[in-house]
């Protein structure tokens, strides 16, 4: 049985994780040994992200770019949890952000182009067998990050958000021959989005 490395993408309020989770049982019962993880990590670096994030630590941009590339290497080849040792030992990964985000986020604030250079040693290491893009609105995106949270973080704003929906699509267009990528509307219920993620998955196993 083929396994597959599978990113997750989508503004903030998408529904990434909770697809992640329908997809991770999908596959396991399957018979798929899988491995479900997210960026930034639970590891020192992603720590400090996440607390950048949050507003406790200021950053310049171009240093919160630095910060993802080095978390994303560390979540790559940790030689405990690292993707491409989990890869070695047969499980289907599942990641909830990966490369693609930082072109998105990144690329709002400072030259996308260079954000994508800085990644090629990521996309040389592992490159994801198929990215799942949940495309929703940012008023639909602000309504449930509002709705469901009880605090809002560095990019959760309206204007920040329309902003990264638009260089998404412009990094799908400029990686279109080198990446598989699939769209879903993600403004349709978790179970309808749920349902067509997993016959583009089933295509691919």
């Amino acid at each position: 049985m083929k396994n597959l490395f599978i990113a997750l993408e989508g503004i903030d309020g998408s529904g990434k994780s909770t697809q992640a989770k329908l997809l991770a049982e999908k596959l396991t019962e399957a018979g798929h040994n899988v491995y479900t993880t997210f960026e930034p990590t639970g590891g020192m670096i992603g720590s400090v992200l996440r607390n950048i994030l949050k507003g406790t630590i200021k950053a310049d941009h171009r240093t919160i770019a630095g910060l993802f590339l080095a978390d994303r290497l560390d979540h790559l080849l940790n030689e405990d949890t690292g993707l491409v040792k989990k890869m070695k030992e047969g499980y289907t990964v599942i990641t909830d952000r990966y490369y693609f985000s930082s072109y998105a986020y990144h690329g709002a604030h400072m030259d996308m182009d260079w954000v994508i250079a800085a990644n090629k040693m990521c996309a040389d290491i592992l490159k994801p067998s198929l990215t799942l893009f949940i495309d929703i609105s940012p008023t639909t995106a602000m309504h449930r990050i509002n709705t469901n949270r009880a605090s809002t973080e560095l990019f959760e704003n309206r204007k920040s958000l329309e902003a990264i929906r638009e260089k998404y699509f412009e990094a799908f267009t400029k990686l279109k021959h080198d990446e598989s990528i699939f769209i879903t509307n993600g403004d349709r219920p978790a179970e309808n989005v749920a349902e067509e993620l997993w016959v583009k998955v089933s295509s691919v196993l």
